[in-house]
């Protein structure tokens, strides 16, 4: 059996922007649905039945930071931002939000067509990583059970957060995440989370996993930037 093409939302309050990109995606083979606005999209985003996002940062009533951060609370859908050439801070600030990526309008249609092969085929190997054994520095990581195992066979209990944290930073091995984005993978976090909270769960996560917490060598410090998982995966 065929797999399904992957499917694409567009939200777009732009009338002709919208069909332009709906029609140029569903050329290419591409399931697209496309709404005006975050409200009438929301039945859609509530049913994960999309695989990639396409949102306008600014939309009138619910804009597109914000429906970066809510879907980025609860899915792992892939988000790329349009915004305009003058949004250097909205666009800054989506990406620590969670966004995948981010187009400047006006845009480019087949750059915009490898920048969504490029995330969807990195939003597979996500899913596809997300139910294996990760093997680090001695460690056995079941994502799908949530499960560490220490090189001896002992099973190191982590919080919910813990998890979260190193699962995030498992998918993106070698690349620096800021707080904002490790705070964003955390679930049941407060409405207006403090990203020192990410310190406090890598200290903890460090003290289960280094051998020397103070000089760590699983899980550094991008000193003003973030932490980057700089273990080798076996």
């Amino acid at each position: 059996m065929a797999a399904r093409p992957p499917h694409i939302l567009i939200i777009e309050d732009e009338p002709v922007t919208r069909t332009t990109l709906a029609e140029y995606l569903s050329s290419h083979g591409y399931t697209v649905t496309a709404f005006e606005s975050a409200e009438s999209a929301e039945p859609m985003l509530a049913s994960d039945q999309a695989d990639l996002l396409l949102v306008d940062i600014t939309l009138d009533g619910k804009d597109g930071l914000q429906i970066t951060r809510e879907q980025r609370a609860r899915s792992d859908i892939g988000i790329i931002l349009t915004t305009s050439l003058s949004d250097d801070v909205d666009r800054i600030v989506g990406l620590e939000l969670g966004a995948d990526d981010y187009v400047c309008k006006p845009f480019n249609r087949r750059e915009l067509l490898a920048r969504i092969k490029n995330l969807l085929r990195r939003t597979e190997m996500h899913r596809r990583f997300s139910r294996q054994h990760v093997r680090f520095h001695g460690f056995s990581f079941a994502m799908a059970t949530r499960q560490l195992t220490a090189s001896d066979g002992a099973s190191i209990r982590l919080t919910r957060a813990e998890f979260e944290l190193l699962a995030e930073l498992l998918r993106h091995p070698g690349e620096v995440l800021s707080r904002e984005r490790l705070m964003s993978a955390v679930t049941h976090r407060q409405q207006h989370p403090d990203t020192r909270t990410v310190d406090v769960i890598i200290r903890r996560l460090r003290t289960k996993l280094e051998e020397d917490p103070a000089v760590p060598r699983i899980i550094t410090t991008a000193h003003g930037e973030g932490y980057v998982f700089t273990a080798t995966l076996d």
